[in-house]
């Protein structure tokens, strides 16, 4: 029943930042007689969702849920007196909401109003799936992902710089389906002047029902950049560009003609960027960068989670360039060792998934 949770709050993956991914299952018995997520911020959450399609039914049944029922008034009421009111025997916790304002207090709250609550059950898949809501709580910082393709010899293109298509499709649809539950997309200059992305989820469904497109952003200090390119087009998606101090005033009054927002920051570095991100209240951040970004990204902390993506080619070629760029490391020892490292097979590619450990060591 906690993996039907699971199943339902990944429905909403995309569109609920900065709210976390929630499902709810009530079961009276051995039959589900209600069950629903919580679909974006500002509506109710899963437990109002799932006790309305219950019904009278909820009374004296289990109520399953991923995360802990709040027990705070914010945009809606606490879920916590919605499963009291409704008489629910027991209430099965995937894991404690790390949020202060919660944190063990949803779970206090039904066990003094008598019910019985179990809590922990399949715990670690429950905060897979919250980890960029978890991270941003205690960090305050969005999850940073870094995300790239190489070859099977670890170059991301040619020595000329021609990069489309290291991966087969079914892994560009991988990604695309990643960008869709990630809040941006973030690219330096160089990757946008060499590729003009689209950095867009592309999907081909009504606007109605497509996922939405993240927030694609551009980090350049000089802001030489090119006039014409698809990342200007706002009416697809948003586009943000972070700058240092105030540079070309002129293509800065250009862009926002074009709808595309500039910010000024006083220091323009990966860790500034994500700093300003959490402001806006972004759970997961996207580096699609290239090389000299994805290290800086990487030594500054800005990084959380690897996606490689490997493509059995070799370009070959000392100029080539590759995903990570200097690091200062002189060792192979001083190498940084993914954590719970998992491997997926994509088509022909390999999908290489796991997390840099808590302290990266000093470059």
């Amino acid at each position: 029943m906690m993996r039907r949770c699971l199943t339902l709050a990944r429905r909403a993956a995309g569109y609920t930042s900065p709210n976390p991914l929630v499902g709810c299952v009530i079961v009276q018995g051995d039959h589900i007689v209600g069950e629903g997520y919580h679909p974006k911020a500002g509506e109710p959450h899963a437990e109002v969702f799932a006790l309305r399609a219950a019904g009278t039914k909820a009374q004296g049944a289990t109520a399953y849920v991923n995360l802990e029922p709040c027990n705070h008034y914010g945009r809606t009421p606490p879920c916590s007196e919605a499963l009291i009111a409704a008489q629910v025997d027991t209430v099965v916790v995937g894991m404690v909401d790390p949020d202060p304002r919660v944190s063990g207090k949803g779970i206090e709250r039904l066990r003094s109003a008598g019910i019985k609550v179990w809590v922990g059950v399949e715990e670690e898949a429950c905060q897979r799936l919250n980890e960029a809501f978890v991270h941003r709580v205690r960090y305050q910082r969005p999850f940073g992902i870094l995300k790239y393709a190489m070859t099977l010899d670890g170059k991301i293109a040619t020595k000329d710089g021609h990069s489309a298509w290291i991966t087969n499709e079914r892994a560009r649809t991988h990604v695309h389906e990643l960008r869709a539950t990630c809040d941006a997309v973030i690219v330096g200059g160089n990757t946008m002047r060499l590729d003009n992305p689209h950095l867009t989820n592309h999907q081909s469904s009504p606007a109605e029902q497509a996922p939405p497109n993240p927030l694609r952003v551009v980090m350049s200090r000089t802001l030489n950049l090119p006039p014409k390119a698809y990342l200007w087009q706002t009416e697809v998606a948003p586009t943000l560009v972070l700058t240092q101090g105030d540079p070309a005033p002129e293509f800065q009054t250009y862009l926002q003609q074009q709808g595309v927002e500039v910010i000024n920051l006083p220091k323009l570095t990966p860790q500034s960027a994500m700093a300003y991100l959490g402001e806006r209240d972004l759970l997961s951040v996207l580096w699609e960068c290239g090389g000299t970004l994805a290290a800086q990204a990487i030594a500054d902390g800005s990084v959380q989670k690897v996606l490689a993506f490997i493509a059995p080619k070799i370009v070959g070629g000392q100029q080539a360039p590759s995903p990570v760029g200097e690091l200062g490391f002189t060792k192979m020892t001083d190498a940084i060792k993914l954590e719970r490292v998992q491997w997926h097979i994509v088509g022909e590619d390999c999908l290489v998934e796991g997390y840099l450990p808590r302290q990266i060591p000093s470059v």
